[in-house]
């Protein structure tokens, strides 16, 4: 199977089904890694795989019923078997809530039938050279650096029993830099997300995180309160990200979550912010490209697996600051009554500000300017209060200026309420979120001014 071409192995699921319909989903895999500490590499490596998932749906007297099972590593031997387990799994079910026809008429993607793209070790050709370089700065600055660069690349295909033949190719490359004193009472983060690791440059992150280190020589002891505080883009997209995957329609109608009207119904429609925030979604956004339709490989809040292949247009989720639209599928858009939009790839904040991050540190006359957020968890969905920790520098800024480095703390904050209560939005900028990194990489972010961010504890992390 390893040999099979990807769309050969969709088409031959799809002969197989016999169910009333049938969503094959081909996923190829390949990631190459760059890992390092105290200024030299540690490992490195190149990994391939492969992923099928066979959607099976069953029409019964009560309605339609699906069945899912993904498996890794299928041989010609399995793919019947699995096909089988699908069906099985869907005959063993109840109908379906969110059952909906197979999409239809989407035209094909013309390179359907060509293999999968790959990445490899030589898209770190320029990288690796320049971070090297990186390795010697540092090293002739007393300082240490460690992290990891990964880029991987995911061939989405996607066949259905309807006629869809779709594919798209996903490169996603992250990069993480911990710059560290030799004594390991200072540390620095900076992160990035690329496609293709031809515009980003360690050197550039090394000086950057030279100089948080040299903030961090003065430490300044701080004791919970409200802060006036500058966000970074990476904190915004945390932030952010949490509360849109918190944002599905029907979960807002039923009155579980903080776009929840009292008394029934959403928010859409009610003001947010002051200021003119537009957070959006476009599968074409340059350097952000996600698939243009939709790939669920199981059924939630905000996906279901009878939307595959389903057109993924660009999408305001908020418009000059105020509450426009909520993830639907075509099941909870017609249970809802709103407008279909599908869950996202992407996630833009803009908010007609041109300042860089620091411009809004000369701006400030005494505040806090974090690094990074972690550990973030859920406390209430009703008022969507997240918990969570700064990490890798919070910084005093005075009259303008950083003048050393305080401890770290524990917030208590809603990103709904922080969009309500923010006064300033600086320059937007791709980034890369810290926390969900994993999951989520394409974002483009600005720095957000919160004059009274709740720093509800200190917290004795680094």
């Amino acid at each position: 199977m390893s040999r099979t071409k990807p769309h050969e192995i969709v088409e031959r699921a799809l002969e197989l089904s016999t169910a009333d319909g049938c969503v094959v989903i081909a996923d190829e895999e390949s990631s190459a890694n760059l890992r390092w500490a105290g200024n030299a590499l540690t490992t490195n490596g190149v990994t391939r795989g492969r992923t099928l998932t066979v959607i099976a749906t069953v029409d019964g007297k009560e309605g339609t019923a699906s069945g899912v099972v993904s498996r890794s590593a299928v041989t010609a031997a399995d793919l019947e078997p699995l096909v089988r387990a699908a069906e099985a799994a869907a005959r063993g079910a109840g109908p379906a809530e969110d059952a909906q026809p197979l999409v239809t008429g989407t035209p094909a993607s013309p390179d359907f039938t060509d293999g999968p793209a790959e990445t490899s070790s030589a898209v770190f050709a320029d990288f690796a050279p320049a971070l090297g370089e990186a390795f010697a700065r540092a090293r002739a600055g007393g300082r240490e650096l460690y992290g990891f660069a990964n880029h991987e690349l995911v061939t989405t295909y996607v066949g259905t029993s309807t006629g869809l033949r779709l594919r798209h190719d996903q490169p996603n490359g992250t990069l993480e830099l911990n710059a560290k004193s030799p004594d390991r009472s200072r540390s620095a983060w900076a992160g990035r997300a690329t496609r293709d690791f031809k515009d980003v440059d360690p050197t550039v992150l090394d000086a950057e995180l030279a100089v948080r280190l040299g903030w961090a020589e003065r430490k300044v002891e701080l004791p919970a309160g409200r802060y006036e505080t500058l966000l970074p883009p990476t904190a915004v997209a945390d932030l952010l990200i949490y509360q849109m995957w918190s944002a599905a329609a029907r979960d807002a109608v039923e009155g579980r979550t903080v776009f929840s009207k009292p008394g029934g119904g959403t928010r859409i429609g009610e003001q947010l912010s002051r200021l003119p925030l537009t957070l959006r979604s476009d599968p074409h956004s340059p350097g952000l490209e996600s698939a243009p339709f939709v790939i669920a490989h199981s059924s939630g809040d905000d996906a279901s697996v009878f939307d595959n292949g389903l057109p993924v247009p660009a999408t305001a989720w908020i418009s000059g600051g105020e509450l426009a639209r909520l993830t639907t599928t075509r099941h909870s858009s017609a249970l809802t009554g709103l407008p279909l939009s599908p869950a996202f790839g992407n996630l833009i904040l803009d908010g007609g500000g041109d300042k860089s991050l620091e411009e809004m540190v000369a701006g400030t006359e005494r505040g806090l300017l974090l690094t990074c957020l972690w550990y973030i968890r859920e406390v209430d969905p009703a008022t969507l209060l997240l918990t969570g920790l700064t990490r890798d520098g919070v910084y005093l800024v005075e009259n303008g200026q950083v003048t050393g480095e305080v401890n770290n703390f524990r917030f208590n904050e809603s990103p709904v309420d922080l969009l309500s209560r923010a006064s300033e939005a600086g320059r937007t900028e791709k980034t890369l979120p810290r926390e969900w990194g994993d999951w989520f990489t394409r974002a483009a972010m600005p720095a957000l001014r919160i004059p009274d961010f709740n720093m509800s504890s200190v917290s004795k992390g680094v």
